[in-house]
């Protein structure tokens, strides 16, 4: 099968150590990034698999519709909000994505934005090059109040290093949120409210969805006190439109470091206002971005594949595209058949 690897920025994905298995189907990596849904169905023309980066890259209805050879969309990760799920299906078109499992990766990033923002790490490494000796006064963490949003994987794993440095970790998030923070020995904060204001550092650790777009909003920042800090390495849309640099503008919080952004990848600096301002410690979308994290991810979309080729498709995110053969359903076996079939007739055209 020809196979597509949309955004490897890297070029990383034939040096992991799951691609051999790929041997047999060739496989084709693309380094840039399209954005408009024609151009990136005339991108995929040819293909019979599109293997998907996280959510780098949305598959409108526009694109998927241009794709008549296309069987198969292979997600790293289980999140499919950028994946047109209905005309999947209606095309044909199986989709998998299986959970990689827990990842420190993006709790060390957390971290590392922290301590970089905190002891203008940036600052000085570019100063020191200029030949400029300590040009800037740190803020140290002990003693400090860090503020988890969210007690989730990432947020539970990044609570214990605060406890570590001799910070007071504060939490807050939904119920369950609450519920696990209280039984890892974490204090719950008075309110959301308090959670905002009393917060040194403020780190946000909420996935994405409808739930959750635009839960941070201006109101909320303006209760942060001037010289606390807000990291953001989850999502950009979980605050408000424009909030944040309007917030930073205004000096509640005083400081930002930031992993995502609203429109990603971010070529074009001036299309970003938050890297034109000196308060705020920007990254690109870096979290996920490690070897080991990587192996887990692409490991399980090549697992995916093979089992497709296979017959016997695993971790379908849209099982309607499988056929029902009466109003029973059908086995196991005969929908890996039929769907060795269509494959078998793909590659056959």
């Amino acid at each position: 099968m020809k196979i597509a690897v949309l955004d490897d920025f890297q070029q990383v994905f034939k040096t992991l150590a799951c691609y051999p298995r790929l041997e047999g189907h060739e496989v084709v990596t693309f380094t840039n990034a399209i954005k408009d849904p024609l151009e990136l169905a005339e991108r995929l023309r040819g293909f019979d698999i599109v293997v998907l980066t996280q959510q780098r890259t949305p598959l409108t209805r526009t694109t998927i519709e241009r794709l008549d050879r296309l069987v198969m969309v292979a997600q790293t990760g289980y999140h499919t909000t950028h994946i047109d799920l209905e005309a999947c299906t209606e095309h044909g078109i199986l989709v998998s994505g299986a959970s990689a499992g827990p990842s420190i990766a993006t709790a060390e990033l957390t971290w590392a934005l922290i301590l970089a923002a905190r002891r203008h790490i940036v600052e000085e490494v570019q100063a020191l090059k200029l030949g400029r000796w300590q040009t800037t006064i740190g803020d140290g963490l002990h003693g400090r109040t860090l503020g988890i949003y969210a007690f989730g994987k990432t947020g539970a794993m990044v609570a214990p290093v605060g406890r570590a440095f001799g910070m007071r970790v504060i939490c807050w998030g939904r119920s369950g949120s609450l519920g696990r923070a209280a039984e890892a020995g974490f204090e719950i904060a008075k309110s959301r409210e308090s959670l905002f204001a009393e917060s040194d550092i403020l780190t946000l650790h909420l996935p994405l969805n409808p739930e959750t777009r635009g839960i941070v909003t201006s109101s909320d920042l303006a209760l942060m006190k001037p010289s606390a800090l807000i990291v953001n390495t989850s999502r950009s849309a979980i605050i408000e439109t424009g909030a944040l640099v309007q917030a930073l503008q205004a000096g509640r919080p005083g400081a930002a470091a930031v992993d995502v952004y609203d429109d990603e990848p971010v070529t074009a600096p001036a299309s970003e206002p938050l890297l034109s301002m000196p308060n705020v410690l920007c990254t690109p979308h870096l979290g996920y971005v490690e070897r080991a994290n990587y192996e887990k991810l692409f490991g399980g979309v090549v697992k995916s594949i093979l089992a497709f080729a296979a017959g016997a498709p695993v971790d379908i995110a849209n099982p309607d595209v499988l056929p029902l053969a009466t109003s029973g359903g059908t086995s196991a076996s005969s929908c890996a058949e039929q769907t060795r079939v269509r494959v078998d007739s793909t590659l056959n055209n």
